[in-house]
């Protein structure tokens, strides 16, 4: 059947094409590294928060706090800040509980407050550029064309909320997982060269994002069945993850997987995730860290996970390891 086009949807289509151009130019591979000394340090402070005393709730002592100070370094906040951008984060967040009408005016407040911030943030770097994804958002530039204060404020609102609960949950469910796998859990802590495929391993055996929603453009006609231009479909991504026809024993979780396929979570082509890069350096660097310095950790109680309406990830998740002793060499 071929294709027939959905007229309606160009003009948002050549609009994401013109973001997607713009904000490309400055997520890059540099932006993303120059951050690992920042994530490395956040992760080491937040666990020898709790290593002297060989326990902790990983979700609230640890995932919960994380990402945010990295955020903020990311787009060149002030450290200080941190905790603003992370209570404003949990109001907005209320939007996607079941009584978000309740919510709405600690919702509506953390918006006002955040878009304030952002714009005073703008109007500073637009009369002085740094060396953060902020300016280089301003910077970007596509024949002439470039973001505007609207566009700017949406954007960082977006990696705020985006980057945020999507690294908590996942951070947590990878964790979990490993914790329920000791062999792999000390593997990783003698081989943190694995972290990057512990990182692909767990999000691929246990993500938090377990579809994709997506508007179908055109009519078109998959495995027998037609779905008509307009229509609103989910992508089970967690499924494709454990494919059997693309992985090997997929059940099993196993850090040292030999070139294995790519995993669905990201998404794919215009559509695939721009903060992957940096989702994978947080968690890599995370796992690496909890492993070498939480040895022999094991989970101590029930780690229930949030329905499948948004993300999903554990809500507890209590470990005990080994105690790091102090005062020796």
């Amino acid at each position: 059947m071929g294709p027939c086009r959905h007229e309606p949807d160009q003009p948002r289509r050549r609009q994401h094409h013109r973001l997607r151009r713009l904000v490309s130019k400055a997520f890059t591979p540099r932006a993303t590294g120059r951050l690992r000394t920042t994530i490395v340090d956040v992760i080491t402070e937040l666990v020898d928060r709790h290593s002297a005393h060989g326990r902790c709730d990983v979700v609230t002592d640890i995932a919960r706090e994380y990402p945010i100070p990295i955020i903020c370094a990311l787009l060149g906040a002030p450290p200080e800040d941190w905790e603003l951008f992370s209570d404003w984060t949990n109001d907005i967040f209320k939007v996607f509980s079941w009584n978000a009408a309740e919510g709405a005016p600690a919702i509506l407040a953390a918006w006002d407050e955040l878009d304030a911030y952002i714009d005073n943030m703008v109007a500073q770097r637009r009369r002085s550029l740094t060396d953060d994804l902020l300016s280089d958002l301003i910077r970007a530039d596509d024949d002439g064309d470039r973001l505007s204060t609207d566009e700017l404020r949406m954007l960082v609102a977006g990696l705020l909320m985006a980057g945020t609960d999507t690294t908590r949950n996942q951070l947590a469910a990878s964790v979990q997982i490993l914790c329920d796998h000791p062999d792999q859990w000390a593997l990783l802590a003698e081989h943190p060269e694995l972290a990057s495929n512990a990182v692909e391993e767990t999000i691929r055996h246990s993500p938090v994002a377990f579809g994709a929603l997506r508007t179908a453009a055109d009519d078109v006609e998959v495995a027998g069945i037609f779905i008509p231009a307009g229509i609103m479909l989910l992508a089970n991504t967690a499924a494709a993850n454990r494919d059997p026809a693309v992985y090997d024993d997929p059940d099993r979780l196993d850090t040292t997987r030999a070139s294995p396929s790519a995993i669905q979570t990201f998404g794919a082509g215009i559509h695939y995730c721009l903060g992957a890069n940096l989702a994978r350096l947080e968690l890599a660097e995370a796992l690496a860290v909890m492993t070498r310095r939480m040895p022999n950790a094991r989970r101590t109680g029930p780690a229930p996970w949030k329905p499948l309406t948004a993300l999903s990830g554990p809500t507890a998740l209590p470990i005990e390891f080994d105690p790091e002793i102090r005062g020796y060499p």
